[in-house]
């Protein structure tokens, strides 16, 4: 595979970085301009990767803003912004963002594991335990699984709400990173019962009293997870990232695991791009959830059939179906996605678009992504380097 691709995705990496963290973008954009929990995160993930240590650096001081700047009850930035003496923190906008507690848990212990440091941990158990805390309460009804609301995570203007697939999986991830230093016979029941929720919940003929039994049996369970349930039943599109996440932390039975790969392979092989879709299949303006969709927006609509949440490819969500591949075994498939990522990376001289038209191919959104140029580091040096975060 061409080292230029990876060399120009480590120049953008670096130049994102900034003295508070990773910022969004490289692009002078002023929302993106900023310190964000899940971008920074993933772009400190493809920094261990790396073995960079400037970017590892990088990764360290966004942990350090994220922690600074967290809030008394708990609460992780959405992102973070200085300028000078003055420091704009954001805790969500429309929503607050649930993602933002579990990718600081994994940032903080990916970041320890990778330099084998516990004092790392250590340093911050108080705002871990403020975080898992929260985390608690978001339950609401104590039975294991967290209540999102609408606009609650990095899918922000798309339809998912209440028990959302990809945060219950963030969450497993998390427990089971922090419980690699602690072993805390709580924290691994906790992750035993969420499991547990994930598989009676969102998989197909399962045993065990389910949270909407109604719902549940009025669904045809597909050869994947479904996005998310609420009182008001299931959304059984295609989550991408979330069905990556079973995948590579390998909750499900091995047969759903390899209904999930079989299907992914398929959806993917049929796209332009042979990338995936974030969430299939699109919603048009005649389906009953157009409404809720093109509402869930605070400035303009982005969310058309094939674009952005709405069924567009992001470079960053398949390098996770990429890492999830490889945990399945399935090396010449993961080196398709990376080939593919690659090439819409290099689309207008390495513009690192944020996401693209899963059916005409046409970029979208912002360039210089700097998580777009993370997810081909995490998935070339995984590939080529052997290279494995704790899970």
């Amino acid at each position: 595979m061409s080292d230029l691709n990876y060399m120009k995705a480590i120049e953008l990496l670096q130049r994102a970085s900034s003295s508070e963290g990773f910022l969004a973008s490289a692009q002078n954009i002023s929302n993106y301009k900023r310190v964000w929990a899940r971008d920074g995160v993933i772009c400190g993930l493809a920094a261990l990767a790396s073995g960079d240590e400037v970017l590892i650096g990088t990764f360290r001081k966004t942990l350090e803003t994220l922690a600074t700047n967290q809030h008394r009850n708990g609460t992780i930035p959405s992102n973070v912004m200085t300028n000078g003496d003055v420091v704009e923190v954001s805790y969500g906008g429309l929503a607050g963002r649930v993602d933002a507690v579990t990718w600081f848990i994994i940032g903080i212990c990916q970041y320890a594991f990778y330099k084998n440091d516990f004092a790392v941990v250590k340093k911050y158990k108080g705002n871990i335990q403020k975080c898992l805390r929260l985390l608690e309460a978001w339950e609401f009804n104590n039975k294991g699984l967290l209540y999102v609301p609408l606009s609650g995570n990095w899918a922000d203007e798309y339809i998912t709400d209440g028990y959302v697939l990809y945060d219950q999986l963030l969450r497993v991830w998390a427990l089971k990173s922090y419980n690699h230093f602690v072993n805390d016979k709580s924290i691994a029941s906790k992750i035993e019962i969420i499991t547990g929720q994930i598989e009676i919940n969102f998989t197909p003929n399962s045993v065990g009293e389910k949270y909407h039994e109604r719902a549940y049996n009025e669904i045809i369970m597909k050869n994947f997870m479904p996005c998310s349930f609420s009182p008001a039943g299931y959304k059984t599109q295609f989550d991408a990232f979330a069905n990556s996440l079973a995948l590579y932390l390998k909750i499900g039975s091995e047969e759903f695991q390899n209904a999930i790969v079989d299907y992914s392979i398929a959806l993917k092989n049929e796209r332009l791009l042979h990338l995936l879709p974030a969430f299939w299949p699109p919603i048009e303006e005649t389906d009953v959830d157009w409404t809720l969709l093109k509402n869930n927006c605070k400035y303009e609509f982005r969310n058309y059939p094939y674009e952005f949440h709405n069924g567009g490819s992001w470079a960053m969500v398949n390098g996770f179906f990429g890492l999830a591949l490889l945990s399945q075994g399935k090396s010449a498939e993961a080196i398709e996605v990376l080939e593919a990522i690659n090439k819409i990376n290099a689309i207008e001289n390495y513009s690192f678009y944020e996401n693209f038209n899963s059916k005409t191919g046409e970029q979208n959104g912002v360039p210089f992504c700097a998580w777009s140029a993370a997810a081909a580091v995490m998935l070339r040096q995984s590939i080529d380097a052997d290279f494995n975060f704790l899970i």
